[in-house]
């Protein structure tokens, strides 16, 4: 049986090619009723259009990258979850790349993508780093940049991120209203991108309830888990804080295997609260503490703003920087 085309498609229905090519294209010029007639007998007879020639004509790879520091994170695999959705359903596949954390990785990544293999570029900065010539080449090449969660401080555009400053005031906040005294800061380079915003809101707390900021208690350490629990466990016995605020997931539940180690309560002898996606927090024992990131949205939103750039790119709402919402849920491990 030969391959059904769009012709065929259009005989069934009684309309024209243009009718049904307007259908798949997702144009507003077309009745709804007869675009949901016409995607319904499509499916009907197992017909789908040629993107990949629709997409060739129209000088375009119908693909956009994804560029992140990492898969092990449920906020990433949350926010790709919102990307791939708003880019499937505008008929765009997506390729995923991870840096590692390392600016080298992601530099290598968007020279091999700037060749035209994409039609856009969605970024989380994988690392502060000096050099982001990099990016000036998507740019010199007409292949638009949304960065989300996190961007590098030269970054000229906006950027789809958290309200991090406010929710880590809120909850440095609630552990000195839970008579917290001395709030230990964790956070993997606490003084670049997302570290520092969340330790600025971090501080702004102590210093609005008159706490002195001790740097002793701010702990720069690393991603890998052994080595950084040995810094949390060399923390917690030369400062002896009594909360713990981990500007990331990891890091608080490195804290909580460290205090189960040593024998040291939770709650009663040291609250934690943390940034973090999971689904399952209130599973933890005791229930986490978290500033909950609106990763999903976060992924949708970005992409809406990645697609209206390949349109519009000189759109001045792409100066302009989102700061969506996190919400706070206070359970056991950080309530007296």
């Amino acid at each position: 049986m030969s391959q059904l085309t769009i012709v065929d498609l259009a005989k069934r229905l009684g309309l024209s090619k243009s009718t049904v090519s307007r259908a798949f294209r997702d144009n507003v010029d077309i009745n709804p009723a007869t675009k949901a007639r016409i995607l319904a007998m499509a499916e009907e007879i197992g017909f789908s259009p040629n993107v990949y020639a629709s997409s060739l004509k129209a000088n375009k790879s119908l693909t956009i990258a994804i560029i992140i520091p990492e898969f092990g994170n449920k906020f990433f695999s949350q926010a790709i979850k919102g990307i791939e959705a708003v880019a499937r359903s505008k008929g765009y596949h997506t390729l995923i790349y991870v840096t590692d954390h390392q600016v080298q990785n992601e530099a290598s990544i968007v020279r091999s993508l700037a060749n035209g293999r994409v039609d856009g570029v969605i970024i989380s900065a994988s690392g502060e780093g000096k050099d982001h010539s990099h990016l000036q080449l998507l740019a010199e090449r007409g292949i638009p940049v949304m960065f989300f969660d996190r961007a590098y401080d030269d970054w000229k555009g906006g950027y789809i991120t958290g309200n991090d400053f406010d929710s880590a005031y809120l909850a440095t906040k609630h552990l000195i209203n839970n008579a917290c005294k001395r709030i230990a800061y964790l956070a993997i380079n606490p003084n670049v991108s997302i570290g520092k915003v969340r330790k600025d809101g971090y501080e702004k707390a102590l210093q609005e309830a008159e706490m002195p900021i001790r740097p002793e208690l701010i702990l720069d350490t690393v991603n890998d888990a052994e080595q950084n629990m040995k810094d949390i466990a060399g923390l917690i016995e030369q400062e002896k804080p009594d909360a713990i605020f981990a500007s990331v997931e990891r890091l608080a539940i490195s804290s909580i295997r460290v205090a189960k180690r040593h024998a040291i309560r939770i709650p009663e002898d040291l609250k934690i609260i943390c940034f973090s996606c999971l689904d399952i927090a209130d599973l933890i024992d005791p229930a986490l503490s978290v500033v909950k990131q609106p990763a999903y949205e976060m992924g949708e939103l970005v992409t809406k703003y990645l697609l209206d750039k390949m349109e519009d790119p000189t759109n001045d709402k792409f100066a302009n920087s989102v700061y969506l919402n996190s919400q706070l849920i206070f359970q056991k491990s950080s309530l007296r």
